[in-house]
This record gives structure tokens, sequence and C-alpha cells, in this order.
């Protein structure tokens, strides 16, 4: 039988902090992998309520890995800024790729976004 002590070690949580900002909650948990490396997961959670009246948590979720701190960081920092002053920064757009131009013999792989929209994956009995 597991002890709930415990439960956030197993997991490998190893800190955890709770902002609560007006109707939503950010969680910013750090976990390990099986290979003890630290990541952190950025959780927003939002109470709602289903047609029944009975509320819920709609959670998104992001995970942020070691390597990509200081990237996030810049383009998070670039952004706040441009909210605040209405000004782009003066430093040069980073572009992203999904492999090192080692790894795709010279050619400029570029990420694209795209809209997509997923159906409620939780079951209906989370929701009541």
């Amino acid at each position: 039988m597991e002890d709930n002590d415990n439960k956030g070690k197993d997991r490998g949580e190893i800190f955890s902090r709770a902002i609560r900002a007006g109707k939503r909650t950010y969680f910013f948990d750090v976990k390990t992998t099986a290979e003890e490396e630290a990541y952190l997961t950025i959780t927003e959670s939002k109470r709602r309520f289903n047609e029944q009246g009975k509320f819920f948590y709609e959670k998104h979720k992001l995970f942020l890995y070691k390597e990509d701190f200081e990237k996030f960081l810049n383009g998070l920092n670039d952004s706040i800024d441009f909210i605040k002053t209405g000004k782009a920064p003066d430093r040069p757009v980073q572009e992203s790729s999904y492999a090192s131009p080692d790894e795709t013999d010279g050619k400029d792989i570029r990420l694209q976004s795209h809209s997509i929209e997923f159906e409620d994956l939780t079951s209906e009995a989370e929701h009541n």
C-alpha cells in the first residue's frame, strides 16, 4: 500500500509553488526524470462548472526542460516588456528548430505554428 506522504517523491516532484491570480491558480512544480534530470511543469488551473452545475478544474500544462530555460526566459521577458512598453525588443528574434544543423545536413528546418483544438479528454465521472 502506498503512503500518501511519499506520493510526490514517487513521481519525482521535488519542489512546488502555487500562485493564486484571480480566477486562476498557477502551479510551478519541479520534478525529476528517471535519470534524475530536473524539469519544470507550469500548470494553469481554472475552476469551471458543467451543465449540472458541478465544478471541475480545467488544467493546461507546460513542460519546460533545463536546456530550454534561457530561450524561454528571453521570450517571456521580451513578451512582457512588449506588453508593458508597446515596443519590440532590440535583440534579434531567435529561430527555433527541432534538430541542430549537424542533424539536418545543413538544411534549415523551422517550427511551424498551427492552431489545434482538442476535445475534453477527461471522463464524465471526473466532472461530477
